[in-house]
């Protein structure tokens, strides 16, 4: 039976957790045998994990980009042991997602894919691969990725470096080594990061957009909370200490509107929650997405002001449990979005967000256009199902 092996900073938790997860009982459902390479945390898996390196090897691996912004250049140890299972597993297709995350060496393990004879599909979840250092440059506004990074403006944004600006050298690194394999198919996850790999070095490498998918079944849509005095309004994000993500404008946008609208933050730390401004809950982080699902189900609507993302799994989770949404257009965001399930705003505008906010409690859209919206266009057995036929198509090469 052929070998899935999927390798990603962390294994069914988190977004990409949970899409390589899906990929991965897919393939089990298909009669494949169903590896995944992870590392970080402490994960549950259908698949046959490999955890790579340690705890301590990403301290370390962390404080060699924090000084001398070598991202992904350390855990060289790590990364060998990895080849080596891989070598010993032999898998038919190596499906990469992040590999950024403070536990892999890019370098040593695309000298090997180089080498390896069998297909590999890379699934870009950010812009990181292009660039000589972020995951986005929309918030710096940098178009320096174009051409050659240098100087780069969000040296100290993820992955965080506090001293030396190594930009131009990982650029060159990157470039070097991404573009080594003659097997790789790159998978970004919307139309928007795929026109941007068009401007980028790695613009000769076959590409296939691949939308994110979500579980209908358990974002199911079930309210169990309708006779509420106020209309309430959730935003949800894995990581709100990230100025990207919008907090500020959520904040912003309590102030402006009525009394009787209430907002819900999802996903926060215990320390962020307690300096939430007076008329915003603020809900931890949570793993069990049956308990996220319910609280989507119960919001009136999902708001998402995030300045910098590519295909946030959030909304096509809200708009499967039947809550509709007002979202920036940002990156894909508008993708997943259309008249029937809610409204696209201009990023950064608040007023026009506030503006949206009031129109969509004066004019409600219909729960079941929304959960009809993500069956028909973003169920995970029929976006996932692609990169079988992806799969198959590069086998039969």
């Amino acid at each position: 039976m052929p070998k899935l092996l999927q390798i990603n900073v962390v294994a069914n938790q988190g977004s990409t957790g949970k899409i390589a997860e899906q990929i991965g009982r897919l393939a089990i459902s298909k009669g494949w045998d169903a590896f995944m390479a992870y590392g970080r945390g402490t994960p549950s898996s259908e698949q046959e994990l490999i955890r790579i390196g340690t705890d301590f090897g990403i301290k370390l691996h962390a404080l060699q980009t924090r000084v001398f912004d070598n991202h992904g250049l350390a855990s060289n140890v790590a990364t060998k042991q990895l080849i080596k299972r891989i070598e010993s597993i032999q898998p038919d297709i190596i499906h990469l997602h992040n590999i950024h995350g403070y536990y892999l060496n890019y370098s040593i393990l695309f000298e090997f894919l180089s080498r390896y004879n069998k297909p590999i599909v890379w699934t870009l979840h950010d812009c990181w691969a292009f660039t000589g250092h972020c995951a986005f440059f929309d918030f710096s506004g940098c178009d320096k990725w174009k051409t050659h990074c240098w100087n780069c403006p969000s040296k100290i944004s993820y992955p965080s470096s506090f001293f030396i600006d190594r930009s131009s050298r990982n650029f060159d690194e990157k470039r070097l080594s991404f573009l080594s394999p003659n097997n790789i198919t790159l998978v970004p996850v919307s139309e928007w990061l795929n026109g941007l790999l068009g401007r980028s070095f790695l613009s000769k490498i076959p590409t296939r957009v691949i939308h994110n998918g979500v579980d209908t079944d358990v974002f199911s849509g079930v309210r169990t909370n309708q006779n509420r005095p106020t209309y309430s309004i959730i935003s949800v994000a894995n990581n709100w200490s990230e100025p990207r993500k919008g907090l500020k404008d959520i904040i912003v946008l309590r102030n402006q509107l009525p009394a009787d609208y209430s907002i819900t933050v999802v996903g926060l730390t215990d320390k962020e929650a307690k300096r939430l401004p007076k008329g915003i809950i603020g809900i931890t982080r949570t793993t069990n997405q049956h308990e996220l699902a319910s609280i989507y189900a119960n919001a009136d609507l999902f708001v998402l002001p995030t300045y910098e993302d590519n295909f946030p799994s959030v909304i096509l989770e809200s708009l499967a449990s039947g809550t509709p949404v007002v979202v920036y257009d940002t990156g894909g965001c508008s993708e997943a979005v259309n008249y029937q399930v809610g409204l696209v705003v201009t990023k950064g505008d608040i007023d026009a967000l506030t503006d949206a906010v009031v129109s969509m409690r004066k004019n409600p859209i219909s729960r079941v256009a929304c959960r009809n919206w993500a069956e028909s266009h973003f169920k995970n057995e029929a976006c996932f199902n692609a990169y079988f036929e992806l799969y198959d198509e590069l086998l039969r090469k």
